[in-house]
């Protein structure tokens, strides 16, 4: 397409046309206030007059336009020195310090953190940039949202940002990846090779000049027109945030020129290394560089991989140079947060590449790139989702290190070597413990609320931002401040509470479920709630699922709980909010676990039989089964039974408090006779509401759990010791601290 095809291209309704070339000063001309003309205020912080934060998306053709919005809305900022971004994640502050702190050609991974949307991701992100942030030279983008920025766009973004002048080291040049995106990004016009050579001469003179009078140099104009896409990560603090916009101030400052010094000599030098690249065909600098405005404008897709592929090298290049030179930094920072998107999973693509290539394949010094990227997804270039095919074992972040990096690392041949795959886990009830104190504690009205942490853990399983989300709603609405009945039957139908984001408000299960399972159409999510009623989430896709396709879906989205190869379980806190949904259709909800009843009596398989057979009410059917098997096995086992059984979900009223509950389900017997029947009874029932944190919520029927083991231990003649520790257990109970431990 000609510059003029794209002057005149329809521009988008929703922000203000830039095009494909953006990043040139021309392109942002009428922009940029004029000489002594003074700024709208907010202007240095990355705002208009309007108080409106620019975003900067791009359209389905690569073009880039602004968007703006409220800073009113969005997600909440933390306040400084919580330090929770972090929390549970310390193992990642220690890699990233060594990785800072290695010789500049040494070998650092490419760090992923994975987990599902809500796993802290954003948060590690925050807590990295404000605590390397004032030392070292970072960069952060967001890969998220429908559209993005092309990898090449990106990598300019990036590069501005680590050009931040810091008191300790000397400011960082671009002038290669510079070079390379002005000589790619308008079109030339030219007849013949040689008449394009001077078309580059003439028209990087004419921006060095337009450059020096407004910029200071390329990269300065390109970030003055798109730093809006930088944003910063979901749920940074304040402290976060005052540091990116110093960093966003002080990037903006003049900067000598791309070619300054003796006319053409950084011009010449720059175009030389192009010249010398094993990519490009033709030796000659100027013509290396009409080669790659010839591959932006006129090539196929191969040629565009290999512009890109060009330019991250280049970009590479610049870094190592920076370093090789007095009072610079042993390595940068540069923080990639949702890189499962299109492009997201581009740019890692071409960075892995390009380090290879340059590493391995040349045999070059390793680049002092320092890299930490995010991803909601498994990537699409590690093979099946099942993981067989490749050759990492995701590692836990807790010991992550350069260490356990280099001694799990696969042959350095591979490109594989370079990923360092970090499973992030939730978050523990120690850790939920320490969120909750710092968020409510220091409020004297909300502090009583922080007796809430078991409950808090064994409704969200430690998701983080399950959690926040969990905290906000009791912060904005508040329960009885009390624990007792009043605040029971308040907790119970939390689900439902509003959930205030800004302007916006919806119920906390809306909101939580519209942020996981934000790839699902409505159709999906309806399937995805009928298949929640089975522990084995594998079994209810085969049996409820039309969409052959959607357990991987689910799975590549990391919202399977535990090793998938033995039972793959739904996330515990996505998992309770379907089916919050279900019971909201009780006749669906009986048909199904009717279904999957069925199915297990057609396995031989009694305890997955009963455990739906109960989601349907049938508690007499439960105990005879339960009672049979008392007498015929040991009674370690039968405890084991009877809790995996009791575990099934309910569709139990949701007006009443636990005891009211229970009250509804126990059996009505005339002399009140203390048979072992009529005591399993009890068991099932008061264990069946005990294991459901929103029906007990401060889990007030474990005395009566405890007493029922008692009692059976007395209709027992042997093996009765296990029925002792099991009283004991419930009477003394300590809440454990990781969750899952309910079936």
């Amino acid at each position: 397409m000609s510059v003029a095809q794209r002057r005149s291209a329809p521009r988008p309704r929703s922000g203000r046309l830039l095009g494909p070339h953006v990043a040139t000063p021309s392109s942002s001309a009428s922009r940029e206030p004029a000489a002594g003309r003074p700024r709208p205020a907010g202007a240095a912080e990355g705002k208009d007059s309007s108080g409106r934060n620019p975003c900067l998306t791009a359209a389905g053709d690569g073009s880039l336009y602004f968007s703006e919005t409220s800073s009113r809305g969005g997600s909440s900022v933390m306040e400084p020195g919580t330090g929770m971004g972090l929390r549970g994640r310390s193992g990642i502050l220690s890699l990233v310090d060594a990785c800072l702190k290695e010789d500049p050609a040494a070998e650092r991974p490419l760090t992923v953190l994975l987990g599902p949307a809500g796993s802290g991701a954003s948060e590690a992100h925050s807590a990295l940039m404000e605590r390397f942030g004032p030392d070292y030279p970072f960069a952060f983008v967001n890969f998220g949202g429908a559209q993005s920025l092309l990898p090449r766009y990106a990598l300019g973004l990036l590069a501005r940002q680590l050009e931040r002048k810091l008191p300790r080291y000397g400011r960082s040049h671009f002038p290669l990846l510079s070079l390379g995106l002005l000589a790619s990004d308008q079109e030339l016009r030219m007849r013949s090779l040689p008449d394009g050579r001077r078309v580059v001469r003439r028209q990087l003179d004419r921006f060095q000049e337009e450059n020096e009078a407004r910029h200071g140099d390329y990269l300065a104009a390109f970030f003055e027109v798109a730093m809006g896409a930088v944003g910063m990560p979901e749920g940074a603090s304040t402290a976060a945030h005052a540091l990116f916009q110093d960093a966003l101030r002080r990037g903006r400052r003049t900067m000598p020129g791309l070619f300054g010094g003796r006319p053409g000599s950084r011009l010449t030098a720059g175009a030389t290394w192009y010249g010398r690249h094993p990519m490009t065909r033709s030796a000659d600098p100027m013509e290396a560089l009409v080669e790659l405005n010839l591959w932006r404008h006129e090539g196929d897709e191969n040629e565009q991989e290999r512009l890109d592929l060009v330019l991250f090298s280049a970009f590479l290049e610049d870094l190592r140079r920076n370093t090789a030179r007095n009072f610079m930094p042993r390595s940068y920072l540069l923080l990639l947060d949702n890189s499962h998107t299109e492009y997201g999973r581009r740019f890692l693509d071409l960075l892995l590449r390009a380090r290879h290539d340059e590493t391995v394949v040349a045999g070059h010094a390793s680049d002092p790139l320092t890299v930490v990227a995010s991803s909601n997804r498994w990537l699409p270039r590690w093979g099946p989702a099942t993981g067989e095919s490749w050759p990492w074992q995701l590692r836990g972040p807790d010991r992550a290190s350069l260490a356990d990096w280099n001694a799990h690392r696969p042959t350095r041949d591979s490109e594989d070597s370079w990923w360092y795959p970090l499973r992030l886990r939730d978050l523990n009830l120690d850790e939920v413990r320490i969120r909750i104190e710092l968020q409510l504690g220091g409020n004297s009205d909300l502090a009583p609320l922080t007796r809430l942490t078991p409950f808090v853990h064994r409704l969200t399983g430690g998701l983080p931002r399950a959690v926040h989300q969990v905290l906000d709603v009791l912060r904005q609405t508040g329960p009885p401040r009390e624990s007792g009945p009043q605040q029971d039957r308040w907790l119970r139908t939390l689900p439902d509470r509003p959930l205030r984001a800004g302007e916006d408000s919806a119920s906390l299960a809306d909101t939580a479920l519209g942020h996981l399972l934000r790839d699902f159409d409505g159709t999906q999510r309806a399937t995805l709630a009928e298949c929640a009623a089975a522990r084995d989430f594998s079994v209810a896709t085969r049996l409820l699922s039309p969409d052959d396709s959607l357990f991987g879906d689910v799975r590549s989205r990391w919202l399977l709980n535990g090793p998938v190869a033995v039972v793959p379980v739904l996330h515990p806190w996505l998992r309770r909010l379907l089916l919050w949904r279900l019971a909201a259709r009780p006749d669906r909800w009986d048909a199904v676990h009717e279904l999957l009843a069925e199915y297990y009596r057609g396995e031989g398989k009694p305890v997955q039989e009963m455990y739906h057979q109960l989601a349907r009410g049938r508690t007499e059917e439960v105990t005879a089964h339960l009672a049979r098997r008392f007498i015929a096995v040991p009674a370690a086992q039968w405890i084991s039974e009877l809790d995996a059984i009791t575990a099934a979900p309910n569709r139990l009223p949701p007006d009443s408090g636990p005891l009211e509950l229970l009250a509804g389900l126990v059996q009505r017997r005339p002399g009140r006779v203390m048979d072992t029947e009529s005591v399993i009874h009890t068991l099932v029932t008061t264990r069946w509401v005990w294991s459901d944190p929103l029906a007990d919520p401060a889990m007030r029927l474990g005395d009566l759990m405890a007493d029922g083991y008692t009692q059976l231990s007395q209709l027992r003649r042997n093996d009765i010791v296990a029925l002792f520790n099991e009283a004991e257990r419930y009477r003394h109970w300590r809440d454990p601290q990781t969750a899952g431990w309910e079936g």
